[in-house]
């Protein structure tokens, strides 16, 4: 079978080569025009006037548009209220905020004249801080959304151990390697064809619609591949599509567009920052009695994805821990800064921090192991007593876990307690660098927390010729669905792989398609598509049973065994297309069980949960701050995983970059609400140089308890929450430094680990 093979990514020759293609690399018909913004120059402001004229007498300008050239601005926003216009109309409310429009010949010509713009503003107060939204009451809801299990006032109040934190954790920008961009091309009829670099093929297809004033059959989006996405290409490009979509409606012409990095970065949203304080009761034994945490994050200007983020942080604030008596209070602010928007584990990551973080105050509270802590707190596994009663604080059963298992094996391959002592022995002799090893977790909830985006669809051809092409709603941004899929219809014909392709995603050809998002692209699209495989396999069947007077037919290894008769798979085919029986099917799948209120916080949100467990080893400088990860280990549970190789990877990948969020990734906006850190000069991801030098990565190899497909499980966000450790190993290296908890705040750059280790010494 293909399935559970490590084959290579479908698109690797093609990435190394320079050969993918990408929106950019599409070749453009003759008189193409090429799209830019006008960008406001101050967070909040009321525009008193606008000359634009040296705008539209700029070399190679043949349209300017600003909010006036519309009866109604377009919206661009993903969420149901309409708050996003295309151009701003009137108020400015973030710095970068597109004003107005430019059309040229030229991407250099369009960037040229879209600075330009004589703009007279008149500056409000900028809401830039958690405390400026909480005193001017700014907010996306009425007030903050409150869960709440058990009775945790009373019995953190009679703990033998109280004890009060907080943590900041800073925001992310996405840093794809290929920015936002969008080509439209006018059809006839008025029909437009968009080739976007979009997570959500559909969701564009529906912004363009709406905008143009058409039904949503009149336009076709296409994605063959993103140069990554993660999160930041769920929403951001509605912008791009209907703007160029706009301009080749009203030009006639094809019309791209693209943001240059800083332009990109002045823009787009980013993770949201949050803001975690808690109150948490326990005992001797670092048992938690209740927890009691108040989620603050800023959201932006306009509501974008802010709220299922926010409860997904909510969802994610027990991680693998069974907390009896909880409260979980979020407060969603509204801030004059880009519109925070998805990003790689959707605010997830965000709760699960807070909690790591309690479990490792807890640990340090009471002298005690950190691991020890945790196996105290953990979801009992899967298949021991007592689960009585073991819910989420949202009252979701948790039937699956398994981090018992996975600690005791994972800590005793990396040699955890003789490091524990060696590093003890290390920090008692070396005055300056201190040397820190941090444990994480994660169980994290695979499914769209809206429901009915849990669905997908496929289609499937089988050519005469034994060739099979298929399309199904997900997209590829580097992570390797296409080939996961491929595998999947691979081993439902028992075909090798070079029989396969896989066609850009397509809106004409599969319809209502939900983002690739949630972890969810192989799930769902890999069971569309093996609905649709099995539907044709046995219509094939049953012809050639028929055919043939025979009672069983199997394909494996290229050929069709049918009682004792045996063809290869393209002799099978042929068969069939000469007695006509159909060689296409569209394939449908809807994920089953889940059923979530998100109001009353009680439901199923997830089918099913993703485990692992991270351990990081660092040593700090404790003059300069400067900090370097020395290994790592990671034990992470990818089910009965569709392809090995391929999953390994994605943990890698997403360990990498959730340590770029928590130490060297820096978000800083002046008091002006001016983005400073918007290039790759000024903001830091991890590089190569920056991974440890000891990369420890191993798969949990058991089946999904769950109906997933082939058993497998979701591996696109969960391990980016492993990076956690990290930050849990520099705290536990500051701590290092003098007797008291240093509390350390994420990014944890060098000056914030100064600052941690003056908060241990003090």
């Amino acid at each position: 079978m293909s399935v559970g093979t490590s084959l290579t990514h479908d698109s690797a020759e093609l990435h190394v080569t320079g050969a993918a293609r990408y929106i950019d690399d599409i070749p453009t018909p003759n008189g193409t025009l090429h799209l830019a913004f006008g960008l406001s120059q101050v967070a909040h402001a009321d525009i008193t006037s606008m000359n634009l004229d040296d705008v539209r007498n700029a070399d190679g300008v043949v349209a300017v548009y600003c909010a006036d050239d519309f009866d109604h601005v377009p919206d661009c926003s993903p969420a149901p209220v309409p708050d996003e216009p295309l151009l701003c109309t009137g108020t400015v409310h973030f710095l970068g905020q597109p004003v107005f429009l430019v059309v040229a010949t030229s991407h250099l010509a369009a960037r040229k004249a879209a600075r330009l713009g004589q703009i007279t503003y008149a500056e409000k107060p900028a809401i830039l801080s958690y405390e400026d939204a909480l005193a001017a009451n700014a907010r996306f809801e009425d007030g903050p959304r409150i869960y709440t299990k058990g009775d945790p006032a009373a019995v953190i109040e009679s703990a033998p151990h109280v004890i009060h934190g907080q943590i900041d954790m800073g925001g992310q920008e996405h840093f794809y390697l290929e920015g936002q961009a969008a080509l439209v091309t006018p059809l006839e009829g008025g029909d437009m064809l968009v080739n976007s670099s979009t997570q959500h093929p559909t969701e564009i297809q529906h912004k363009v619609a709406h905008a143009l004033h058409l039904p949503m059959h009149a336009v076709r989006v296409e994605t063959r591949r993103m140069g990554g996405g993660f999160g930041g290409k769920e929403s951001q490009g509605n912008w791009l599509a209907i703007a160029c979509a706009i301009a080749a409606r009203d030009t006639g012409q094809p019309c791209k567009m693209r943001y240059d990095r800083d332009d990109d970065m002045m823009v787009t949203g980013k993770r949201h920052d949050f803001r975690i304080s808690y109150t948490v009761g326990f005992d001797d034994t670092g048992k938690i009695a209740g927890v009691d945490f108040i989620q603050m994050t800023r959201c932006g200007w306009s509501i974008d994805l802010s709220i299922p983020v926010a409860d997904r942080a909510m969802l994610h604030a027990d991680n693998a821990y069974h907390l009896e008596h909880a409260r979980i209070e979020s407060h969603r602010l509204r801030t004059n800064t880009q519109s925070a928007t998805a990003y790689r584990g959707f605010g997830g990551p965000q709760g699960i921090l807070g909690i790591e973080r309690v479990i490792d105050h807890i640990a340090a509270t009471l002298k005690l192991d950190p691991a020890d802590v945790r196996r105290t707190n953990y979801y009992a596994d899967m298949g021991t007593e007592p689960k009585t009663g073991q819910t989420t604080p949202y009252g979701m059963p948790v039937t699956d876990a398994i981090l018992h298992a996975m600690t005791d094996r994972h800590l005793a391959d990396a040699d955890y307690t003789a490091r524990r002592v060696q590093i003890a022995d290390w920090n008692a002799k070396n005055p300056i660098l201190k040397k820190g090893i941090g444990l994480s977790t994660v169980k994290f909830g695979i499914s769209f927390t809206l429901t009915h985006l849990n669905q997908a669809g496929a289609l499937v051809h089988v050519y005469q010729d034994g060739s099979i092409q298929l399309n199904h709603g997900g997209t590829e941004m580097g992570q390797g669905l296409f080939q996961k899929v491929a595998q999947v219809a691979a081993s439902e014909f028992g075909v090798s792989m070079n029989a396969i392709k896989i066609t850009a995603t397509d809106t004409a050809k599969v319809p209502n398609t939900s983002a690739t998002a949630a972890s969810s692209g192989a799930d769902l699209n890999g069971m569309a598509v093996k609905a649709a495989c099995s539907t044709i396999r046995d219509r094939m069947s049953l012809f050639l049973q028929d055919y043939f007077g025979a009672d069983t037919v199997s394909f494996q290894d290229n050929m069709v065994t049918v009682g004792t008769h045996s063809l290869s798979f393209p002799e099978a085919v042929k068969l069939a297309y000469e007695n006509r029986i159909s060689l296409s099917s569209t394939g449908f799948y809807k994920t089953p069980k889940v059923k979530w209120d998100r109001i009353k916080g009680q439901g199923r949100p997830f089918y099913y949960f993703a485990y692992g467990i991270a351990l990081t080893e660092v040593v700090l400088d404790t003059l300069t701050g400067e900090n370097r990860i020395l290994r790592s280990d990671i034990l992470h549970d990818a089910g009965a995983s569709l392809n090995p190789s391929l999953d390994i990877g994605q943990i890698e990948g997403g360990y990498v970059q959730g340590v770029g969020w928590l130490t060297t990734e820096e978000l800083v906006w002046d008091a002006k609400g001016r983005l400073r850190t918007h290039a790759p000069s000024t903001y830091k991801i991890p590089t190569a140089s920056d991974a440890p030098d000891v990369f420890n990565v191993k798969l949990w190899d058991a089946p999904n308890p769950e109906k997933s497909i082939y058993r497998s499980k979701a591996v696109g966000e969960p391990p980016f929450n492993l990076g956690i450790s990290a930050l849990l190993a520099l705290s536990d290296a500051a701590s290092a430094c003098g007797p008291n908890y240093p509390a350390l705040n994420a990014p944890a750059t060098p000056e914030e680990l100064l600052r941690a280790i003056g908060r241990a010494r003090a």
